[in-house]
């Protein structure tokens, strides 16, 4: 029986398969292919799968897809866990490495328990703008840190309708074709905030989004709210932390420091995937 190695790892309540592919073993329908093996219960199970790839300009390329096989510019939470994958597999010579996303080009290093990821410049920062819902107009925030993300401030994040709000957000007028992700947050005092997310993609609330968690320290730290370094509590219960530097675009420098488990090592059968 045919069969392909894979790592399961985690990052922040975020779970991934880890493939290497720089010797293209993946079988020819790739979205097939994915949202099969990432399909709960009756496969692996996973938010997302992440492939490493030969790379001409960084150590390697990290391609990364949602669970339904839509490939995507990039994942925060999974470029951490890629980089623990990378090091761990010998893929790379040192616990310093650089990779090659569809967002740019990422550093990363990775430490005892955690890994702090370098990423590329966040942009189309826009602050407190009008979107209409079914219920009513809010004033949402937005950034790119990779990959778009909308931003509400919240009081009462426990009973926020995540999935409702999220799904109108990411399919509204405003952010097509693409689409977005939506997150909301309720500040706490030191420079933090609690933060839940719908992602498009998975269409669904997951635990955690890094590149969620980065583009809301943006927004909370341009709206004078909190300051670099901000520390984002997330809906698993880890915690993120994210540093940057404000501009007029969005921001600068920006790094994201969090877990990244390994949960398990293996090879997937084609019963995984053909079914």
């Amino acid at each position: 029986m045919e069969s392909i190695k894979f790592a399961k790892l985690s990052g922040a309540g975020n779970d991934f398969v880890i493939i290497d592919n720089r010797e293209n073993i993946l079988p020819e329908n790739r979205e097939k292919f994915v949202s099969k093996v990432c399909a709960r219960r009756i496969s692996v199970g996973a938010d997302g799968l992440l492939l490493v790839e030969n790379s001409d300009e960084a150590d390697f390329k990290m391609r990364y897809y949602n669970s339904d096989g839509g490939e995507v510019e990039t994942c925060g939470n999974g470029a951490r866990c890629i980089a623990r994958f990378a090091y761990m597999e010998k893929l790379v010579p040192s616990n310093e490495m650089t990779f090659e996303t569809r967002a740019g080009i990422y550093s990363a290093t990775v430490m005892i328990d955690t890994v702090k990821l370098k990423l590329g410049d966040a942009s189309q920062l826009r602050l407190d703008f009008p979107l209409k819902l079914e219920d009513g107009t809010y004033t949402p925030s937005f950034a790119n840190s990779g990959v778009p993300h909308v931003v509400y401030f919240v009081d009462d994040l426990e009973n926020t309708e995540v999935v409702k709000l999220g799904r109108q957000t990411r399919y509204h007028k405003e952010f097509q074709p693409a689409g977005t992700n939506a997150n909301f947050i309720k500040m706490r005092q030191d420079d933090a905030f609690d933060i839940r997310t719908y992602e498009r993609g998975v269409e669904d609330e997951t635990l955690a989004c890094g590149t969620g968690c980065i583009a809301s320290a943006i927004v909370a730290g341009a709206k004078g709210k909190a300051s670099s370094p901000i520390t984002a509590y997330t809906r698993g219960g880890y915690v993120l932390k994210v540093y940057f530097k404000i501009n007029d675009d969005g921001a600068s420098d920006v790094h994201l420091e969090g877990d990244a488990r390994v949960i398990c090592k293996g090879k997937l059968l084609t019963d995984s995937w053909n079914y």
